[in-house]
């Protein structure tokens, strides 16, 4: 009965240790065994997250409507309607959750690092390139919308905005819990106010390849979709935000995927997704609840490496050409490329790789 208690205790103040202390008391398992069921079970719960939670949750809320409990569900719709726009205007992060110890099981199942190269200045508004996608941009999510790797720490004073599908913010329940890590809208309005109504030491971290290049990623290949991407460019420009290309090393590799041929039925049907919802279906596996050797939604146990590369100034011009777009955008491509030829090697990549920039 004391063991249960600990164990209890030891969720209720979220502290990694006490967790891992009360479990292996519980079930006499060995230290690394209850780590890696903790990792297996962060990891999971994130997936669902991503794959069902925002669709659950709305059947949930509809179900509840139907029963003697309709109250609950009529308040929390009534707030839904009253809090709508919040994700535009910067969300609500909530550090207590950002520091969860989830995450930092969570990181280690991978493993999954953070690298900084320069120092970032508060005085100053970024973007953030982050490249590639992979299938679920498990490392943008761990590295800046968690405290897992220490992001505060490496850049203090810096406060990080991932930016994901605006739809994502229409589901019941799911649009708290992400706007409690930090997460905002990918669209216009979300990025206009952080860059313009939220002071300096703002960092917006937007997956520029998008659900196009997600279609393309795959364990062994570096590509990033990225020569007709200038929108980005061009909202740094006028807010004269500085922007920072990130590589992460290893986010292919984490799961496998079905490629479809350019002009194939499955590249159609993907594309078409894509062009109307916003994000286009993916056939991928990784590994089994259960051994890594069966297939299943867990993502492989291989090292995501972050690097933050160094910031190019951007200059404020309220209505920038399209030559002053093209000029920064072949900046940015330049430098993103210089990055990952300096570190590729570093984090397991042969000299001879090369970045294919489509």
């Amino acid at each position: 009965m004391k063991t249960i208690i600990a164990a209890y205790s030891g969720v209720l103040r979220g502290t990694g240790s006490s967790i891992l202390s009360a479990l292996q008391d519980l079930f006499w398992l060995s230290k690394s065994k209850v780590e890696k069921q903790l990792q297996i079970i962060s990891v999971l719960q994130w997936v669902l997250t991503l794959l069902i939670m925002g669709i659950a949750c709305t059947l949930i809320l509809m179900y509840i409507l139907c029963t003697d409990c309709w109250a609950i569900a009529a308040l929390y719709l009534a707030w839904l309607v009253f809090d709508w726009n919040t994700p535009k205007k910067g969300g609500r992060r909530s550090q207590w959750v950002r520091n969860w110890a989830i995450w930092r099981y969570f990181r280690d199942y991978f493993p999954i690092r953070l690298v900084k190269t320069h120092n970032l200045l508060t005085t100053r508004n970024y973007i953030f390139g982050y490249h590639p996608h992979g299938i679920m941009g498990l490392g943008a999510f761990c590295n800046f919308s968690t405290e897992a790797t220490g992001v505060s720490q490496k850049f203090p004073g810096i406060r990080p905005y991932l930016a994901t599908l605006a739809g994502n913010f229409r589901m019941p329940i799911l649009r708290d819990y992400l706007m409690s890590g930090g997460i905002c809208p990918v669209n216009r309005d979300s990025i206009d106010y952080i860059l313009s109504k939220n002071g300096s030491g703002n960092a917006i971290i937007i997956v520029v390849g998008g659900a196009a290049e997600s279609l393309n990623c795959t364990p062994g290949k570096n590509s990033v979709t990225l020569k007709n991407r200038k929108g980005f460019v061009k909202l740094a420009l006028r807010h004269g935000a500085d922007l920072v290309p990130v590589y992460s090393f290893g986010e292919n590799e984490v799961y496998k995927q079905v490629i479809f041929e350019e002009g194939s039925w499955g590249r159609w049907v993907q594309k078409k997704f894509q062009k109307h919802i916003g994000f286009a279906p993916c056939i991928f596996h990784g590994r089994g609840l259960f051994s890594s050797n069966t297939w299943g939604l867990l993502p492989y146990s291989k090292p995501i490496t972050t690097v933050v590369g160094e910031p190019i100034t951007i200059p404020k011009i309220d209505n920038p050409s399209q030559k002053e777009v093209d000029f920064y955008h072949s900046m940015y491509v330049d430098s993103l490329i210089k990055l990952f030829d300096k570190y590729k090697s570093k984090f397991g990549l042969p000299e001879t790789d090369v970045l294919e920039v489509n």
